[in-house]
C-alpha cells in the first residue's frame, strides 16, 4: 500500500512541477490565437468550453486503455506502478502536451503533417501510412468487444452481428458531423463516468486495504512466458505513453479557445489517465491474488472486462456494475470513433482536401469503413484473430510514440531547447519497439524466454539511435538551422 501512496502522489506533483517545466522549455506564444478561434469551420475547427476539451481529450485517449492495460501489466508487480508513474510524468504526457501544442503552432495540423516537417517528407508518407493503419486497428479492435458485451445483455435477437451494425451506424455519425454534434455532448459523460469509477475503485482499496506489493519485494514475473522487458512497456501503453494520443491531440488542439489552457488539457489529460491505470493496476494486483491468474484463452479484452466488472461489483454494488458496463461498453467505442474521425483528418490534411462539404467527408471515409469493417470480420472469423490484431495494434501504438518523440526531439534541437526532456524517452521507446519485434511471439520470437536477449537488442538499438541523432545534430548545428513555435 505505501509503493502504491507514493506512486499516487508522484503523478500528482508530476503534474504541477515537471508539466509546468516543460511548458516553460516549449515556450509558446500564447498570444497567438487558437485555430478555433481563427478559422472556424463549424465541423472540425470549432470552440468548444475548455473543461469540454479536457473531458473530450481524456475519454479520446483513454478508452479502455488504462483499465485493460493495466490489469494485465498488473501480472509485473510493483514494476508497472513505476513504468505508470516515469512513463506518464516524464514521456506520455510530455509527447501528448507537446504534440498538441505543435498542432496548434501549425494552425491545427494532424501528426503526420508535423512529423514531415521535422524528420523529413518520406518519414511522414511513412508515419502517415502506419497512423491510419493504427486508426483502422483501433475502430475494428474497439468493435467486437463492446459487441459481444451488449449481446450478453440484450435479447437474443440482439445478436453481436446486429450490435457491430448499430455501433457502426453511430461511428459513421461520429466520424461524419460536426464534432459538437455527437462527440461534444456525450462524451464528457462517458468521461465523467470513467473517472468516478476510477475513483469508486480507490476507496475500494482504502476501504477494504487487500495485501498490495511493494517496491522491496520485487519487481513481478514474466508474462506468457516474455520478460518484463519489453513486453511490460507494450502491454502498460495507454497508462503510461501511446503514440495513439499524439494523433487525438491535434483533434482537440483545433477545438481549444485559448493556448494557455494547453497544459492542464493535454499535460492534465495524461496525469489523469496515468492516475487511473494506477488505480486499476493495484486492484488487478489484488483481484489476482485473491482470485487467481485469469485464463489468457479468454483473450485481452474479456480478461479485462471480467476482472473490471467483477472488482466493481464486489467494491463498489450494483451501481459499480452499472458504471463498469457503461465504462466497459462506451469507452473502447468513443476511442474507436475518434480514432476513425482523426483519420479522415489526416489523410484530409495529407491531400489536402477541404472537410468543409459532406461529400468530400463522406469521399476519405467510406474507404475508412470498408478498410475498418474488413478488419473486423478478419478478427470475428478467426478465433484467435482478436488477440493477433490486439498485439499488433500494441506495437504500432508505441512504434507510432517514438515517431512523435523524435520528432519532438528535433524540433527542440533546432529551437536551441534542452532536447533531452525528449530524448531519453525516444531512446527507450526505441529500445522498447526495436525489442519486441525480436522477441514477441507474435513477430521474430528469438529465444523465446530470454531474460537477456530483449534488453541487449534494445540497448544496441538506442545505441545506434543515440549515435545517428549526435552525428545528424552536429551538422544541424554547423548549418546553423533554428525552429520556433512563436
Amino acid at each position: 500500500m505505501i509503493t502504491f501512496i507514493i506512486a499516487l502522489a508522484a503523478l500528482v506533483i508530476g503534474y504541477f512541477f515537471y508539466g509546468r517545466f516543460v511548458e516553460r522549455v516549449l515556450g509558446y506564444d500564447f498570444s497567438k490565437p487558437t485555430p478555433a478561434i481563427s478559422h472556424p469551420d463549424g465541423v472540425d475547427y470549432l470552440p468548444l468550453p475548455t473543461w469540454k476539451v479536457y473531458m473530450i481529450q481524456f475519454l479520446n485517449i483513454a478508452g479502455l486503455g488504462p483499465i485493460f492495460g493495466a490489469i494485465m501489466g498488473a501480472k509485473f508487480g510493483t514494476a508497472s506502478y513505476l513504468w505508470i508513474v516515469f512513463g506518464t510524468i516524464f514521456a506520455g504526457a510530455v509527447h501528448d502536451f507537446v504534440a498538441a501544442m505543435m498542432s496548434l503552432a501549425h494552425d491545427g495540423e494532424s501528426l503526420p503533417e508535423i512529423i514531415g516537417r521535422y524528420l523529413g517528407r518520406r518519414t511522414k508518407v511513412v508515419f502517415g501510412v502506419i497512423t491510419v493503419v493504427l486508426m483502422v486497428l483501433v475502430g475494428a479492435v474497439f468493435i467486437s468487444g463492446p459487441a459481444e458485451l451488449l449481446a450478453g445483455m440484450t435479447p437474443d435477437w440482439a445478436t453481436p452481428t446486429f450490435w457491430i451494425i448499430v455501433i457502426f451506424v453511430y461511428y459513421v455519425a461520429a466520424t461524419m458531423l460536426p464534432i459538437d454534434r455527437v462527440i461534444g455532448r456525450f462524451y464528457p459523460i462517458f468521461a465523467f463516468a470513467l473517472i468516478f469509477m476510477a475513483v469508486g475503485i480507490l476507496f475500494g482499496i482504502f476501504i477494504y486495504r487487500p495485501e498490495l506489493p511493494e517496491m522491496w519485494d520485487g519487481f513481478g514475473t514474466k508474462y506468457e512466458g516474455n520478460p518484463i522487458f519489453p513486453m511490460m512497456f507494450v502491454s502498460i501503453a495507454c497508462g503510461a505513453i501511446s503514440g495513439f494520443h499524439a494523433t487525438q491531440s491535434p483533434l482537440m488542439a483545433r477545438c481549444l479557445k485559448d493556448s494557455r489552457h494547453g497544459r492542464p488539457v493535454f499535460y492534465g489529460a495524461m496525469v489523469t489517465e496515468g492516475v487511473v491505470a494506477l488505480i486499476w493496476a493495484a486492484a488487478a494486483t489484488a483481484f489476482f491474488g485473491e482470485h487467481g491468474a485469469v485464463n489468457s484463452a479468454t483473450g485481452l479484452a474479456y480478461t479485462g472486462a471480467g476482472v473490471a466488472t467483477t472488482l466493481s461489483h464486489e467494491w463498489l454494488g450494483y451501481f459499480g456494475s452499472i458504471l463498469a458496463i457503461l465504462g466497459i461498453v462506451a469507452a473502447p467505442i468513443t476511442s474507436g470513433d475518434t480514432a476513425l474521425r482523426s483519420a479522415r483528418l489526416i489523410v484530409a490534411d495529407s491531400l489536402r482536401i477541404e472537410q468543409k462539404s459532406i461529400p468530400k467527408r463522406l469521399a476519405i471515409s467510406i474507404p475508412l469503413f470498408l478498410l475498418t469493417f474488413g478488419v473486423l470480420l478478419f478478427s470475428l472469423e478467426d478465433k484467435n484473430g482478436f488477440n493477433i490484431i490486439w498485439r499488433y495494434f500494441a506495437w504500432c501504438n508505441q512504434a507510432l510514440s517514438v515517431f512523435t518523440l523524435w520528432s519532438i526531439t528535433v524540433y527542440f534541437t533546432l529551437s536551441h531547447k534542452p532536447f533531452v526532456i525528449t530524448l531519453v524517452p525516444a531512446l527507450w521507446m526505441t529500445a522498447v519497439c526495436t525489442s519486441y519485434v525480436f522477441v514477441a511471439p507474435e513477430c521474430l520470437n528469438l529465444m523465446p524466454g530470454s531474460d537477456w536477449f530483449g534488453p541487449l537488442v534494445g540497448c544496441c538499438a538506442a545505441l545506434v539511435a543515440a549515435l545517428l541523432f549526435f552525428l545528424w545534430r552536429s551538422k544541424a548545428v554547423k548549418r546553423g538551422y533554428a525552429s520556433s513555435l512563436s
